[in-house]
């Protein structure tokens, strides 16, 4: 059964708290809520050795994002844009959204 990780989705503006990458900011590409795993633009880059091929045609030393441990990044409100804790909040009309701890501002638009 595949779990959905509540509190970072994709396209989320995340920063990397701690290791090499620290201090980088990026969007989040993919998510894996089961292995605790997630892939951030241009963070964490990797490089690989590829053979040419229907997808890659030219072949040679490809870099790509490697995926990094969720608990290693912190999500960036968008309104106090600094990195925060995530909160839940049911709204007047049913609807839960996602809270800034910091600011209390809503997270989904």
């Amino acid at each position: 059964m595949k779990k959905k990780h509540p509190k970072i989705k994709k396209n989320d503006k995340v920063i990397v708290i701690v290791g090499k990458e620290k201090g980088k900011i990026g969007a989040v590409l993919k998510v894996n809520s089961e292995k605790g795993r997630i892939i951030v633009e241009k963070v964490n880059m990797a490089k690989r050795h590829a053979k040419p091929s229907a997808k890659t045609a030219q072949g040679g030393i490809i870099e790509k994002e490697a995926a990094l441990d969720i608990s290693k990044i912190m999500i960036v409100c968008n309104k106090c844009a600094e990195p925060t804790r995530i909160g839940n909040r049911i709204l007047d009309d049913g609807s839960k959204v996602r809270i800034c701890k910091k600011c209390g501002e809503p997270m989904d638009e």
